[in-house]
C-alpha cells in the first residue's frame, strides 16, 4: 500500500522551533516528519477540505439552467463565434435552454485565494444523450480559486442530467501562517497524547492543544 506523504502544513523543522522544540526532541527526524503528516491530514479532516497540494478526481451531475444567460431569448447581443456555438448546440439538443454552462468544483480556496493554484484540469463530459467529450484547461473558464467555478462556453453541447468527471491538482502553494500554526497545535496535541496517553505531563492538555488546532481552523470548514 502507497504511503499518504503530503506537503505538511508544517514542516518539522518549524515543530522545532519555539516553545514546542522540547516536546518533540524525543523524536527522530522521520518519527516528527510523519507526526506532521498526520497533523496535517487531521487540519484537513477537521476543515472537510483538501489544504495542501492534491491531485483528485470527482464527478458531478450537470443540472441546473441560468435563465437570466440564455433562456430562449433570440435577440440576446452577441458576437460572431457566439452566434456560430449558439446554432450549433441548438442544432445538437433542440435548443439552447437545456444547455448547462456552470460546474462548481469540490475543491477552492476557503480564503487567500491568491495563494491557491490550480493545474492540470480536464474534465469529461458523459453526456445523457449518449456520447462523451474531453475538455482541457484551455478550453473552459475557470476554475476560479475562489470558489471552483468552472464556465462552459456557449456552444458547448452539455444538455442536464450528464455525467461531469473532473480531474484537477490544487491546493495552497503557498500555506498562509494560520493554517502553520494549526498544523502546530495539533502536532502537539499527538505528541502529548503518544508521550502519556493517560494524563498530561508539564501542563499540556491535549485536549486543550486539539481545542487551539481546532479554533484556528473554524475559518477554513466547510458550512
Amino acid at each position: 500500500m502507497a504511503a499518504d506523504n503530503p506537503i505538511p502544513l508544517a514542516t518539522s523543522a518549524q515543530m522545532q522551533e519555539g516553545a514546542f522544540a522540547d516536546l518533540a526532541r524525543a523524536f527522530s527526524g522521520q518519527a516528527l516528519t510523519d507526526i506532521m503528516i498526520e497533523a496535517t491530514r487531521a487540519c484537513e479532516t477537521e476543515s472537510g477540505r483538501r489544504l495542501v497540494p492534491f491531485t483528485v478526481t470527482e464527478s458531478h451531475r450537470a443540472e441546473g439552467v441560468d435563465p437570466d444567460e440564455l433562456g430562449d431569448a433570440t435577440d440576446l447581443p452577441i458576437d460572431l463565434m457566439g452566434a456560430l456555438g449558439r446554432s450549433y448546440a441548438s442544432a445538437l439538443s433542440g435548443g439552447t435552454s437545456s444547455q448547462v454552462r456552470h460546474c462548481w468544483l469540490n475543491e477552492y480556496a476557503p480564503l487567500y485565494q491568491d495563494f491557491w493554484a490550480y493545474s492540470n484540469v480536464s474534465l469529461t463530459v458523459i453526456r445523457s444523450y449518449g456520447g462523451s467529450q474531453q475538455f482541457s484547461a484551455t478550453q473552459i473558464i475557470g476554475p476560479e480559486p475562489d470558489t471552483g467555478h468552472v464556465w462552459f462556453s456557449l456552444g458547448v453541447f452539455l444538455p442536464i442530467a450528464s455525467l461531469i468527471r473532473a480531474t484537477y491538482s490544487g491546493g495552497y502553494t503557498t500555506v498562509p501562517a494560520d493554517l502553520v500554526r494549526a498544523c502546530k497545535y495539533m502536532a502537539a496535541a499527538i505528541i502529548t497524547r503518544e508521550l502519556d496517553p493517560l494524563s498530561a505531563p508539564h501542563g499540556h492538555s491535549p485536549d486543550a492543544l486539539e481545542a487551539l488546532a481546532v479554533s484556528w481552523l473554524s475559518p477554513y470548514t466547510r458550512g
